[in-house]
């Protein structure tokens, strides 16, 4: 059964421009993503899979039945990923700026999931958002964006004056 499952992903991912639906193929790329943060901290809580299951359930339009099934390949091809070269590279070359950026900011939502930002998925994050050639700036505005905190405290970017009183 892994075999099978892992023959396909290995099959749509390596000749994508041979399937009629290439929309396949960009959300397993992503829920590998995706999946790559949930298990950064070495803990995917049901809270982070619940968080995941509705990500993608929403993004891509999918039924739950079609996504438990896209979550199992995107964990399967995960184990057996030696880096993140095969789903960034296809990203990539699909997606363009702010549809990169989105999926950076379903990566902090996914973070966030169960409550806490470990500094494993923050380093998983920032290296992704790297690979996927997400600037710098945006990756720290995505982040602030999605920080429990952020709602209480406002930050002037340039340092200048002190936080808003309410």
């Amino acid at each position: 059964m892994l075999d099978a499952i892992h023959s396909f992903f290995q099959q749509v991912l390596s000749a994508p421009e041979q399937r009629d639906n290439q929309t396949l193929t960009l959300e397993l790329a992503s829920a590998a993503l995706l999946c790559e943060v949930m298990r950064a901290d070495y803990d995917s809580s049901e809270a982070e899979r619940a968080a995941l299951k509705q990500m993608l359930m929403t993004r891509y339009r999918l039924n739950e039945q079609d996504v438990s099934q896209l979550m199992a390949l995107a964990e399967a091809e995960v184990d057996d990923a030696v880096d993140h070269y095969q789903f960034v590279s296809l990203i990539k070359q699909h997606y363009d700026y702010d549809q990169r950026l989105e999926l950076v900011n379903l990566m902090w939502q996914l973070a966030w999931a169960d409550g806490s930002l470990d500094p494993l998925e923050e380093h998983r994050i920032r290296r992704l958002a790297d690979l996927l050639h997400v600037s710098h700036s945006d990756f720290i505005r995505s982040k602030l964006s999605h920080s429990p905190d952020e709602s209480a405290t406002h930050h002037n970017t340039h340092g200048k004056g002190a936080p808003r009183r309410p």
